[in-house]
């Protein structure tokens, strides 16, 4: 294994749990989860070489994960394909606090995927100048796009 690739492996393992955060955010189907992740993983591996550590390394892989499961979100979309499954959990919880974490991501899922990557990155506490580092926008945007973004939550039917 070359240098790069060392750094590559030792980059993704530390960071593990912030892209799959970010593809949990696209989908709840694990496999759909994991193909995501997988392709996240080669697009760092192409910018890998091409970083030049002008933002910190995290913001450079939270902005690489949403735009590839943006990018992403978007195909599925045009392609609307109607999946089937026969996957049924019998021990699924029912408690209200796992209620109120699906009730959470299901609204979130219906969010435009530039909103969905906002909260996404604001649940991870990160502060809105870093927040508007990764997606583009300034700190004030994130800001007043927040208040938009949970008015929108809140106005969401119950389904």
């Amino acid at each position: 294994m070359t240098t790069a690739e060392q750094q590559f492996a030792r980059t993704v393992k530390e960071h593990k749990s912030t892209i799959y955060t970010v593809c949990y955010m696209f989908s709840q189907d694990a496999d759909e989860v994991n193909d995501l992740f997988q392709e996240v993983l080669v697009n760092l591996w192409k910018g890998f070489d091409g970083f030049q550590h002008r933002s910190d390394i995290q913001t450079w892989i939270y902005r690489v994960a949403l735009n590839t499961c943006i990018s992403l979100d978007r195909k599925k979309r045009r392609a609307a394909t109607v999946r089937l499954t026969m996957d049924i959990n019998l021990f699924e919880d029912s408690d209200e606090d796992t209620k109120q974490v699906d009730m959470l991501h299901k609204r979130i899922s219906k969010l435009q995927p530039f909103d969905r990557a906002i909260v996404l990155l604001w649940l991870e506490n990160l502060p809105y100048e870093e927040i508007g580092q990764i997606v583009g926008i300034t700190a004030k945007n994130v800001s007043v796009r927040l208040v938009r973004i949970r008015e929108q939550l809140k106005n969401m039917s119950y389904d």
